[in-house]
């Protein structure tokens, strides 16, 4: 499958002043350090009454999973946060100019990944980013089973106190009422997001224990947590559309989406997210990585060259809280992450 890419590899490039401590966007490229809840609105202290998180691998992953759902929270007024745990630093390169960036090279693709999720952000209206311990704190640990599994910095080695005291201390000052991430085998089995989940998970539970580190801020206890998944009946119809469009899918080989191992069972999932009215949010973030990713049309593809469907409408398994009033869709599911919870 050839697709293409298009789009600017880059945003525009932040003065020096931006990338201080004192940045207005707080926390874009630094960990927080305390509980600063709210954020600056007309010189006064405001803390948005919806306020979503989401713990994500490396950059790309959250335009992949959950991009449209970003753009339509942000447009709707909640506050969004990104929190990423690596650079990104083993990814392969796709565009042939920038591979001396590579890990094996001079080792700098990570930096450059940085400058993609801003721009990705940009493009999706988020503006709190945070990089777990700050950036470049834990290393992309690359797929399972390769030598970079063995990085000293590699996030799959981290040490798991430790990253759980860095998100501990982001849940405390965000105090989001919905959590986002993975499932406990990262959505394919890769070892970050397989860690990301750990973390998060642990995360959850810690910042609500008064107990846990005080020093970290005040106990806080989400409401709902989901995680990311995709429906066998959603990944059927791309598989269905990848054909008629006379596209090679992602699936070599298969026509069933039940032979996918990370399908997830129509009654497994709880929410979908209605974002197509964003999809051109999604697009535009999605082609602001492009040394990960190529976009054409409907669809994209990672370093297989692989076509999977770009979704505007994202879907989520509720695996804390209560779940909230069904939408209007044929499966009674949410279309709200916020649903039933007090305004």
């Amino acid at each position: 499958m050839t697709l293409r890419s298009s789009g600017s590899h880059r945003g525009q490039e932040p003065s020096p002043a931006e990338l201080s401590p004192e940045s207005s966007l707080r926390g874009t490229l630094r960990a927080p350090l305390g509980p600063t809840v709210g954020v600056l609105l007309n010189n006064a202290s405001v803390t948005p009454p919806r306020r979503l998180l989401l713990v994500h691998a490396h950059p790309d992953d959250e335009t992949i999973n959950n991009g449209a759902t970003m753009a339509r929270y942000v447009a709707e007024g909640a506050s969004v946060t990104l929190l990423t745990c690596t650079l990104g630093e083993e990814g392969e390169i796709l565009v042939p100019e920038l591979e001396q960036l590579a890990a094996g090279q001079a080792d700098q693709l990570g930096g450059y990944r940085i400058w993609e999720l801003r721009s990705a952000m940009a493009a999706l209206g988020v503006s709190d980013m945070r990089f777990l311990g700050g950036p470049g704190r834990y290393r992309d640990s690359g797929m399972m089973g390769t030598e970079a599994n063995q990085h000293p910095r590699a996030f799959w080695n981290a040490a798991l106190d430790e990253a759980v005291a860095h998100a501990v201390a982001v849940v405390r000052e965000v105090r989001p009422q919905v959590v986002v991430t993975y499932d406990e085998n990262g959505g394919y089995g890769h070892p970050d997001h397989i860690q990301a989940h750990r973390v998060a998970m642990a995360a959850v539970d810690a910042a609500a224990d008064p107990a846990y580190r005080p020093d970290l801020g005040e106990a806080w206890t989400t409401a709902k947590v989901y995680w990311c998944c995709v429906p066998r009946s959603v990944l059927q119809q791309g598989i269905d559309a990848l054909a008629a469009a006379g596209e090679e899918s992602f699936f070599q080989g298969v026509t069933d989406a039940a032979e996918i191992p990370f399908a997830v069972p129509d009654e497994e999932v709880a929410a979908a997210v209605d974002g197509r009215s964003f999809a051109s949010h999604k697009d535009a973030a999605m082609r602001s990585y492009p040394t990960q990713i190529m976009v054409d049309g409907p669809f994209f593809a990672l370093s297989n060259n692989l076509g999977q469907e770009v979704l505007g409408t994202e879907y989520y398994r509720l695996v804390r809280g209560e779940r909230g009033s069904a939408g209007d869709g044929p499966h009674g599911w949410e279309d709200d992450l916020f649903a039933g919870l007090a305004g």
